[in-house]
């Protein structure tokens, strides 16, 4: 991505930016690894990424399509290829020149190659070799390991690569630690192999779903991005909520949710989308603090929302062999009550410090914004039938909803695609993809070592003995175990090693799996808006010229309904629309998002007239009794809410008493 710093103006006379400004793309590059490629673009290195990248995402596609190589090689092209387009575009420091890519650059882009070849041209040897391995396989395990470690140090620090060694010498030493924990240990040499020859090491179940689904996601996000989508929703969201209070914020909420949930990535989110709104908050009056927050609670949120959800929930859907509609059917109650509470919220601020939207002039009208780019949501309305309804395969949906955003985008001269404008789409969703493969990849050794030594097993033991086998303090000591390695981790990897490592801990008292695994994936994504390491909220900050932490901090209160919602679908899977009559399921919808919207009112102290704490406590209480599923709780609920509101009333007309005097 490079930057320019001059934004252009939409026929609808609203502005927008189809790249970032140099202060936004130089606050991307420091604090989202992914996005410090080498200007490519600007050197002889552009041809050859451009061929690269065309033809690993055609590659793809032909296989969603078609027959292609055993699971195992293809496993192996994909991660050799994601890992020549990552030592060709990411520098080993920040420090490394941009325009140069340095000659051991250079040899890990052959290693990295012949990987692949070696696999391929071994597979029958390897198939037969029931386990017994030679020298020369130890020396390419040994390679692919190496390789992967390096691509997740350049993608995404220290922690991962850290973690993954750690867990090799757990394989190799096992033998010498106490209780439990204890192992028969492994040669390294297995172990190397291990990670070559089966797809329970680099090459495994997080790769094959890389592979497939989220390859080509990705690359659908891509095509979407060149004909402009990410434009039209900045314009539909302005038109629909611009003008009301607070507009700009809303725009941002509703904006950046869809984005997220195409994208996947919170950080650029933030920045992409952030870099637009973020000015629009200012200027009619949000704080700066509370302007980042917004941006940043709203980006991380789009992985929560279907039917993309990012790309946890193709990993989810294969980890747990169930088809991933169920997975997006479930989200998608707890995502709408997230975005609800962030609405909420920003309104009540809007109204407490008397906000106005934007003037009317100044925003597209909602036909128009329809009529220039409304096509697009073509391609989308495509996906959810190809997804829900036509019974074909998700790869064969996400390939064919790419060729129809291609040529649905033909329709307008405003977002119609050259041939350079569909091969630089197709580059760059193979590039988008490189930072989540090498992260799978790096994610499959430690999921290796611990399905070696049934390390997963023995950790779920220890967390139900720590919470004294009650759910709640096992739920709380999981929550704040998944934030803590989301600090550390992106999104992807972090899920995939609490589902490994504590998800099966609740399973042990009974949470089902699917609710399991979507309470730590909410958990882990909350890291980027959790202090001290929040990154999405540091990067609202940068952009709206916040106090990080204070920005932090506000976004979590944002955010607060999402930080409640997976306590309670654990307890009652019902709020998941899980294993209860549609009656019921819908009274508990209805229920929660009453008890979100009292939350916001708590969380900001506003409704009619400012509340007070002590009144604000006791509607805060009455919100969580009735997002808690239950008629006794809803009847509590609803006095102690109807007392509180009682209150208020009484204070509003006391102060429109005293106002009316004053006139």
């Amino acid at each position: 991505m490079n930057s320019t710093a001059s934004p252009k103006s939409t026929s609808d006379g609203f502005s927008s930016t189809d790249e970032l400004s140099e202060d936004a793309q130089e606050l991307l590059e420091d604090l989202d690894r992914e996005s410090r490629t080498r200007p490519y673009q600007d050197t002889w290195l552009k041809t050859p990424v451009l061929i690269v990248g065309v033809l690993l995402s055609l590659y793809h596609m032909y296989i969603a399509l078609f027959s292609g190589p055993p699971q195992l090689v293809h496993r192996a092209i994909h991660v050799s290829a994601i890992l020549v387009l990552c030592f060709a575009l990411y520098r080993p420091t920040r420090k490394q020149g941009k325009a140069t890519v340095p000659w051991y650059d250079w040899i890990l882009v052959a290693i990295s190659a012949s990987i692949a070849v070696y696999i391929a041209q071994q597979y029958s040897q390897i198939v037969s070799a029931g386990g017994r391995f030679d020298t020369i396989d130890v020396v390419f395990g040994a390679l692919l390991v190496f390789v992967v470690l390096e691509a997740a140090r350049r993608l995404t620090g220290w922690a991962l690569p850290i973690l993954a060694v750690l867990f090799i010498v757990y394989g190799i030493y096992g033998r010498m630690m106490p209780g439990a924990f204890k192992h028969r240990g492994y040669d390294l040499d297995r172990i190397l192999n291990f990670m070559l020859s089966t797809n329970e090491g680099v090459f495994s179940t997080a790769i094959g779903v890389s592979s497939t689904y989220i390859f080509l996601f990705i690359l659908f996000g891509a095509v979407l991005a060149k004909s402009g989508m990410g434009e039209f929703f900045n314009n539909l969201a302005m038109a629909v909520a611009g003008q009301t209070r607070g507009g700009p914020a809303k725009v941002s909420v509703i904006a950046s949710g869809f984005l997220g949930s195409i994208n996947g990535s919170a950080i650029a989110n933030v920045v992409t989308t952030g870099a637009f709104t973020i000015p629009l908050m200012k200027r009619i009056g949000y704080r700066p603090n509370f302007a980042g927050a917004v941006e940043a609670s709203a980006s991380v949120g789009g992985q929560l929302l279907p039917p993309i959800m990012g790309a946890a929930a193709f990993i989810m859907a294969e980890t747990l062999g169930i088809p991933y509609q169920q997975i997006a059917l479930v989200a998608i109650v707890p995502a709408l009550l997230y975005y609800l509470g962030i609405i909420a919220q920003v309104h009540l601020r809007a109204t407490r410090d008397g906000l106005k939207g934007i003037s009317k002039d100044s925003i597209p009208a909602v036909l128009s914004v329809l009529k220039e780019r409304g096509h697009l949501l073509i391609p989308l309305g495509y996906l959810l039938f190809m997804l829900f309804f036509s019974g074909r395969t998700i790869l064969f949906s996400a390939v064919t909803t790419v060729i129809v955003t291609i040529i649905v985008a033909q329709l307008r001269k405003t977002t119609r695609m050259s041939v350079k404008d569909i091969l630089e789409s197709l580059r760059d969703g193979a590039i988008t993809a490189v930072s989540v493969a090498v992260a799978c990849a790096c994610v499959g050794i430690i999921v290796g070592i611990a399905t070696l030594t049934g390390l997963g097993v023995k950790l779920a033991g220890a967390i139900v003995a720590i919470g004294g086998g009650l759910l709640l303090p096992t739920l709380i000591m999981t929550a704040l175990a998944c934030i803590i390695l989301g600090m550390g981790l992106p999104s992807i990897p972090a899920y995939i090693i609490t589902a490994t490592m504590a998800a099966p801990a609740l399973g042990e008292l009974g949470v089902e799996p699917l609710v399991a695994h979507l309470f730590v994936f909410y958990f882990g994504l909350f890291a980027n808006i959790t202090p001290p390491v929040a990154l999405a909220a540091f990067a609202g900050a940068g952009l709206a010229g916040g106090d990080p932490m204070k920005t932090g901090f506000a976004a979590m209160k944002l955010a607060v309904a999402g930080y409640i919602v997976p306590f309670i679908f654990v307890y009652n899977p019902g709020l998941l629309w899980q294993n209860v009559p549609i009656p019921e399921a819908v009274w508990i919808t209805v229920t929660a998002a009453i008890g979100v919207l009292v939350l916001a009112v708590a969380a900001e102290g506003m409704f009619m007239a400012p509340v007070p704490l002590a009144l604000r406590i006791v509607l805060a209480a009455g919100a969580i009794l009735l997002i808690v599923p239950g008629s006794i709780s809803d009847f509590v609920a609803f006095g102690v809410l109807a007392a509180g509101f009682a209150v208020q009333l009484v204070v509003a007309a006391k102060k429109q008493r005293l106002s009316i005097r004053n006139i």
